[in-house]
């Protein structure tokens, strides 16, 4: 398995995870199957051009994970945030997701970002346990999912040694 940071001219293998990770792991993430199946190659391309994703690549080149790293509208500019970290189920507990956080914690590393943030849905404990192994800590941070108002998530944040102070 490999990690690969991708650029808009992959646009059709970062379609192909991010909307498997939605038909099979629907509940984990603010967006939905049916919303983003109508993306266009342009919108695709816009998002890949406006974000860092990585994808983790097995040896036939089928995409089996991806992560986003993002400045957030509206947070400090040191900090990067983490969208879309999902694992294909039959490579989950293989490192997969630790090797896409590395990607993202290298990569906020070299931007000079202090921290690395990313909300966890309630009940997410697979993802939960690997942020927490990987160093991320609970803020107690919490807000209602935007999308289902019944569920709540709370923020990790992980504070970057060697970051510049601001």
């Amino acid at each position: 398995m490999r990690i690969q940071q991708v650029t808009e001219n992959d646009w059709r293998l970062v379609q192909g995870v991010r909307l498997r990770a939605l038909r099979e792991d629907p509940d984990h993430f603010g967006a939905s199957l049916s919303r983003e199946e109508r993306f266009t190659e342009s919108h695709w391309r816009m998002r890949l051009r406006t974000s860092t994703t990585w994808i983790a690549v097995d040896d036939g080149d089928v995409g089996r994970g991806i992560v986003t790293m993002m400045q957030e509208p509206g947070s400090p500019v040191d900090d990067r945030h983490i969208v879309s970290l999902w694992v294909a189920s039959e490579v989950r507990r293989c490192g997969v997701g630790w090797s896409l956080l590395d990607a993202v914690r290298t990569a906020a590393v070299g931007d000079n970002a202090r921290t690395v943030s990313l909300w966890l849905l309630d009940g997410n404990h697979a993802a939960g346990d690997l942020v927490v192994r990987a160093g991320y800590t609970r803020t107690g941070e919490r807000q209602v999912r935007p999308r289902d108002p019944s569920q709540t998530e709370e923020r990790y944040v992980l504070t970057l040694r060697g970051a510049h102070s601001a």
